[in-house]
């Protein structure tokens, strides 16, 4: 290959990222929270809750990147909850966690709420790791992509702005 050939990794990215990534974990178990936070403490920046009202203000207060949600919880499930989270804040990956085997809950997940992943639980550490990392870089691929746009909207806008000022002149 042309060593003066244009690559993706040649460029410059537009978004930065992030050194720990920020994940926000919804359980109604709270062994299941103090578990979860002990395993990836200290690979990502975790923060945790009972309650998914309160998860949704989290993202937003927090610039959640990765959202993962039991299934199960009292008042909401996890697909209600993503559903309207991806309606208030889209960005964040979501992951679905869940100890059962339900498929109108998987087609539901997909469909609804758009996840990235269905878990199931048990969760092995290596692969939740694994997974909560791709979630990352695909949400940073949509900043990315995001990113570009604009900076391709405004230096479409600059040239047209020149062409005109060509024609008038």
């Amino acid at each position: 290959m042309d060593k003066d050939a244009y690559t993706y990794s040649s460029r410059p990215h537009l978004v930065p990222k992030t050194e720990r990534i920020r994940v926000l974990y919804i359980d109604d178990e709270p062994s299941n929270l103090i578990s979860f936070k002990a395993n990836f403490r200290q690979k990502f920046d975790v923060t945790t809750t009972g309650n998914p009202e309160c998860a949704i203000d989290l993202v937003a207060q927090l610039d959640i990147q990765v959202v993962i949600s039991d299934q199960r919880m009292p008042g909401m499930t996890g697909i209600q909850f993503f559903n309207q989270l991806k309606n208030l804040q889209p960005d964040p990956t979501r992951i679905l966690l869940t100890g059962y085997s339900d498929l109108d809950a998987v087609v539901d997940a997909i469909n609804l709420g758009e996840i990235y992943r269905y878990v199931t639980k048990p969760w092995d550490y290596d692969e939740l790791l694994k997974i909560i990392e791709e979630a990352y870089e695909l949400f940073w691929l949509k900043q990315e992509k995001q990113a570009l746009q604009d900076s391709l909207i405004t230096t479409n806008d600059q040239l047209e702005f020149m062409v005109r000022q060509k024609l008038l002149s």
